[in-house]
């Protein structure tokens, strides 16, 4: 399993960038290998997003971004924010069993 962390900075309308992202995100939904995702916005700067995904493999995640259709759906997105992306392999982790 591998993290996508690929943080975006707005530079059109939020509501806009947040419907471009999900139809987006509708495409990899729909491919081989995306275990979920999670589309956060910045508190202190409402310009800034971060999206976090797990995917099954980093060969999986490249196989979906070069996909001949992915363009076509990144378009109004990529019109709407500057984006930077990158792949991480796990090595630590915690999750809370909700507990106390």
């Amino acid at each position: 399993m591998i993290t996508f962390v690929n943080r975006f900075t707005l530079t059109g309308d939020p509501e806009e960038f947040e419907k471009a992202f999900d139809e987006t995100a509708a495409f990899l939904r729909a491919q081989p290998g995306l275990i979920k995702y999670t589309l956060s916005r910045q508190l202190d700067d409402p310009a800034s997003y971060v999206n976090i995904a797990l995917w099954e493999s980093a060969d999986a995640l490249r196989a979906a971004l070069a996909h001949p259709d992915f363009g076509n759906h990144a378009k109004a997105m990529r019109g709407l924010a500057e984006s930077s992306g990158a792949i991480f392999a796990p090595r630590l982790s915690f999750e809370s069993s909700g507990e106390a």
